[in-house]
């Protein structure tokens, strides 16, 4: 761990290194994605998706030692018991940093199976990047505002559609889905515009992850609730390549995918309102371990991850009515990255 460098330049150098490995990385992804392409065999296709992950899986792995080598943080894990790299996950976080993304790799990389996000369209075109998420099989999804879909109706569900295709693709391989539930990093600015009701955290969006839910419910039996914090405030990738974020703390809670979770979000209001009032008392649960995690001192016990430990804590629960549900584009999915 190169520590006596100052931090641009280990930054730096730490910068260098993920750029070298995600082009060697991806030149033989990139291959096998083609040769993929090319031979329209069902058992050829998922022999190529096994390869396909398991170079994403070196490639998080060349990462993770680079952040290990050049990077003093403290890792502060719960939760990883039980896990399993042969099952289906729905896997939701909160959302601060870019950081974020590389703190979940490094934490589920070979507990897990290759986390796929779904991804603004544009970021196909971040330079190899894009084509390693394109090989990945990773969504790309077009969002389109309210007043573009009056004007162009024919567009309205097409992201639904998009969505349909990608969960048919996850049946045939052990995936975890990531969802970031606020759909858009958290600023304070933001959180004060949308006025949330957390101190930490953005109002949670359903509707991507209940239509994933209700396409997958064979496989996806069990949801990782994970609640990511940086106690010494600093939380930007440049930062965090200088060494500058001291501490990450992460904790991880398991849920089974009951019945309950699974239904037709977008025509059923009764089912709507029902899973909407869960995610919203999933998040004032993380709302309340997310302020511990940030202000508890390292000597002091943190509260445990799991649900019974922090919803016994809760006296008022957050309920919403047909009149007063979240006022999100149910016809739209909402996804990372803000």
């Amino acid at each position: 761990m190169l520590r006596y460098l100052p931090g641009p330049v280990r930054g730096a150098i730490s910068l260098l290194l993920f750029i070298c490995n995600t082009i060697m990385m991806t030149l033989p992804l990139f291959l096998v994605a083609l040769l993929k392409f090319m031979i329209p065999l069902k058992s050829w296709r998922k022999l190529c998706d096994i390869v396909i992950n398991g170079i994403a899986g070196l490639w998080i792995s060349n990462n993770n030692r680079n952040i290990r080598f050049m990077n003093p943080v403290r890792w502060d894990v719960q939760g990883l018991e039980g896990l399993k790299k042969n099952g289906w996950y729905m896997v939701v976080a909160n959302h601060q940093s870019w950081v974020d993304i590389l703190v979940l790799q490094k934490v589920f990389n070979g507990r897990i199976p290759l986390l796929k996000f779904f991804l603004k369209k544009e970021l196909i075109w971040v330079p190899f990047l894009g084509l390693a998420w394109w090989a990945l099989d990773f969504p790309f999804m077009k969002r389109y505002s309210k007043s573009f879909l009056k004007k162009h109706p024919q567009l309205k569900g097409k992201d639904m559609e998009i969505t349909r295709k990608a969960c048919e693709k996850f049946k045939t391989v052990p995936v975890s889905v990531m969802n970031f539930l606020e759909g858009t990093r958290f600023t304070p600015e933001k959180r004060q515009k949308q006025v949330s009701p957390y101190t930490h955290l953005l109002k949670p969006k359903a509707g991507g992850i209940a239509f994933v839910l209700s396409a997958m419910g064979e496989q996806m039996r069990q949801m990782l609730d994970v609640t990511i914090a940086y106690p010494g405030r600093a939380k930007s990738f440049w930062q965090f390549l200088c060494g500058r974020i001291p501490e990450i703390r992460v904790r991880v809670a398991s849920f089974p995918i009951d019945g309950d979770m699974i239904g037709d979000y977008f025509t059923d209001k009764k089912f709507r309102v029902r899973f909407q009032n869960r995610l919203n008392i999933i998040w004032e649960q993380k709302d309340i371990l997310l302020n511990e995690l940030l202000y508890q001192p390292q000597d002091i016990p943190l509260v445990s991850s799991h649900p019974e430990n922090i919803s016994n804590r809760i006296n008022i629960r957050r309920t919403i009515t047909p009149d007063i549900l979240h006022s999100e584009n149910t016809s739209q999915t909402e996804w990372i990255q803000g």
